[in-house]
């Protein structure tokens, strides 16, 4: 008996009903922490058989419980062939605000991600092949845990921000900026001893598209981000609105040419701050 094909974008009737499972669960965790997830980064995070993976991310998403976000849709359109982006959907959300009992204003996704934009779906799909590896990576070392942002030990006051990793620092020449670092985590390191330490970390993903410095402040540059994140350090921000002892801000980039410019530019905007201190 030939099998139907379902279409990839569009929810089909008639769909095998599903029983959730608790690896369904993890797989609607995973995607709700990274916010979008390829097939592929779902068979990697669950383990197990590739097959029996991709077909219950099918069926969660014609029930729902994922989206598929429309951006990709040209792709597949032209002949492409490649893992399949996911999404957290409204009843996938839905379950995590029951069970999880996650606050719902961070579940609210269905509509968002199924309408996202190929811009961002591109950028948000850079940090979670980052945050993947990584993730698997201390899975192999055994000795270092990966701290998702839910997990950092944020102060009362932090936890009960709708946005409690997005800020505002002002500059000595009284210019206000915003800071959205990519993604924040941490890595927890077991010692010889048994006592764990830990660091934590600001990411910014660079797709090689944003200039390295501008004259206009008003402007996104990378330098703009680091002057921000400096005056987060000197105004001790880390501390006092998220309770980290100290941060490091990880760049990962697109290709070795990019990392020499951001190199050079590093250079210039450390001569630049070093005379603004002065």
């Amino acid at each position: 008996m030939t099998q139907v094909r379902l279409p990839r974008f569009q929810r089909a009737p008639g769909v095998a009903r599903i029983q959730l499972t608790e690896r369904d669960r993890e797989i609607l965790q995973q995607v709700h922490w990274h916010r979008f997830l390829r097939s592929s980064h779902v068979v990697s995070l669950i383990g197990g058989s590739r097959q029996h993976v991709l077909r219950r991310l099918q069926l969660l998403y014609h029930h729902g419980y994922l989206e598929r976000p429309r951006a990709q849709i040209d792709y597949f359109h032209q002949g492409g062939s490649c893992a399949i982006a996911y999404g957290l959907g409204n009843k996938g959300a839905a379950l995590l605000k029951r069970e999880l009992t996650i606050p719902f204003h961070r579940l609210d996704w269905g509509a968002k991600n199924r309408d996202t934009g190929r811009v961002f779906l591109e950028h948000a799909l850079m940090i979670s092949d980052i945050m993947v590896e990584l993730e698997l990576a201390c899975r192999r070392h055994g000795h270092v845990r990966l701290l998702t942002a839910d997990e950092l030990p944020l102060p009362e006051t932090a936890r009960c921000q709708r946005e409690p990793f997005q800020w505002n620092v002002r500059l000595t020449n009284g210019k206000k900026l915003g800071v959205i670092p990519d993604q924040v985590f941490g890595l927890e390191f077991t010692g010889s001893g048994g006592k764990p330490t830990r660091a934590f970390y600001f990411l910014e993903a660079d797709r090689a598209t944003m200039p390295v410095i501008r004259q206009n402040l008003s402007q996104s540059s990378f330098y703009r981000k680091m002057l921000a994140y400096e005056a987060t350090w000197t105004q001790n921000l880390h501390r006092s609105r998220l309770g980290l002892h100290r941060f490091r801000v990880l760049t990962v980039t697109s290709s070795p040419e990019r990392v020499k410019l951001l190199q050079i530019g590093g250079e210039r905007i450390g001569q630049i701050m070093h005379h603004e201190s002065h």
